[in-house]
């Protein structure tokens, strides 16, 4: 084809759509290359601090953590001294959540264990105050379950604490106050119990006379008419170690061991060995009046059973002896007095142990002239003496 012909033919018309565009400028690789060189020292200082401030974060987290674990476990320990012996917190937890959920409008019929519930967690609350809000504000199900976990292990913490100090205790407390030949082993349980007779007349039911050898190979025997049950007050409750079954309220949680094993776990194993009189006289009453409504009736009669039986280990029955009803009918001695009389005779009884453990404070009886012959007020009133006498000479 010749040269006029290719120019005679027609060329491509543009398009009515093409659309022109300016040329588009050069485009431009992001390389290591246009890199700034630095140090390889310096680059690695910042990598580590960053790495540092990460690492500050998660310790700082994780002590938080571990912060809110040991609150949790330090504050359960209370609920085994002060709330519930037996029982776990999810139950007084659900007992509650029971109630809310029927309303006010529906007539609640309870049991008696459902009542002990109800009754465990209001204390529960009591004890900590914090607790309810807590429990509610918690977002996360995973935490919550986490918070009740540890306040568990602070609280069975506490009780393991509490019967293994009374092990070697009572075992002083009985060699001193019985001289029973040979004594009563400061370690070893298996000597303890029944078999021992210094620790069979304090556990023996106050119906039977431990002196009496048939009764003492009866209850050894676990023969009929001889079975140690919790539906038999021992004698370690009371007074003396006696009772008068015909008045066998009186003298009922008064004995001196009891009085020791309070104080060993309440204030101090050195305060138990005074038990004599009234206590010191320290002003503390009214600070552990609500604890010590709690505590009276309850745990400690418990504990300390158990120090003197052969049981090696926590348990919730010994033999035919069982701890979660004895716990129970303690409770119920002080908790759902029958009447008038009954409930003087308990408000009686929580101020022997006040006087007996906290001692009494004086103070409100001192008179305004007792007062003021006081050295404090003596003192400042001479001091204005003297400077009432500096006016006059000015």
């Amino acid at each position: 084809m010749s040269q006029a012909e290719g120019d005679s033919q027609p060329s491509a018309a543009p398009s009515e759509t093409s659309v022109s565009h300016p040329p588009s400028e050069p485009s431009v690789s992001v390389t290591a290359s246009i890199a700034v060189a630095t140090s390889d020292n310096a680059r690695q200082r910042r990598k580590i601090a960053a790495l540092e401030e990460k690492l500050q974060a998660l310790e700082a987290g994780r002590m938080v953590k571990q912060k809110y674990s040991n609150y949790f476990m330090s504050q359960g320990r209370a609920i085994r001294r002060l709330v519930i012996l037996f029982d776990n917190i999810e139950d007084l937890i659900n007992e509650n959540d029971r109630r809310c959920d029927i309303g006010d409008d529906e007539d609640l019929e309870e049991t008696i264990d459902q009542y002990r519930l109800q009754m465990g967690f209001i204390t529960l609350n009591n004890v900590l105050p914090w607790f309810h809000r807590k429990a509610s504000d918690t977002e996360e199900y995973d935490d919550y379950v986490k918070m009740l976990k540890k306040l568990r292990q602070g609280a069975d913490s506490a009780r393991g604490d509490d019967t293994s100090k009374l092990k070697s205790l009572v075992a002083d407390w009985v060699n001193r106050e019985f001289k029973p030949n040979p004594p009563v082993d400061y370690e070893d349980k298996h000597s303890r119990g029944f078999v021992n007779d210094a620790c069979g007349k304090l556990l023996c039911p106050t119906e039977l006379d431990w002196n009496n050898p048939i009764v003492r190979a009866g209850i050894r025997d676990r023969a009929d008419g001889y079975i140690v049950t919790e539906m038999s007050f021992p004698t370690f409750l009371y007074e003396k170690y006696t009772a008068d079954q015909d008045h066998l309220e009186e003298g009922l949680f008064k004995s001196p061991i009891l009085v020791q094993a309070f104080k060993s776990i309440f204030t101090s194993p050195s305060s138990a060995k005074e038990i004599d009189g009234e206590g010191d006289g320290a002003n503390i009453i009214e600070n552990n009046r609500r604890a010590k409504r709690e505590l009276f009736g309850r745990k400690v009669k418990t504990h300390l059973r158990f120090a003197l039986s052969a049981v090696t280990s926590w348990r919730s029955v010994d033999g035919d002896f069982d701890y979660v009803q004895f716990w129970r009918i303690i409770v119920d001695f002080f908790e759902k007095a029958p009447g008038r009389l009954a409930q003087r005779k308990v408000e009686r009884l929580l101020a022997w142990w006040t006087r007996k453990v906290f001692g009494t404070s004086r103070r409100a009886e001192l008179t305004d002239a007792a007062k003021s012959s006081m050295s404090v007020n003596a003192l400042a009133r001479q001091r204005a003496q003297e400077e009432d006498a500096l006016f006059d000479s000015e």
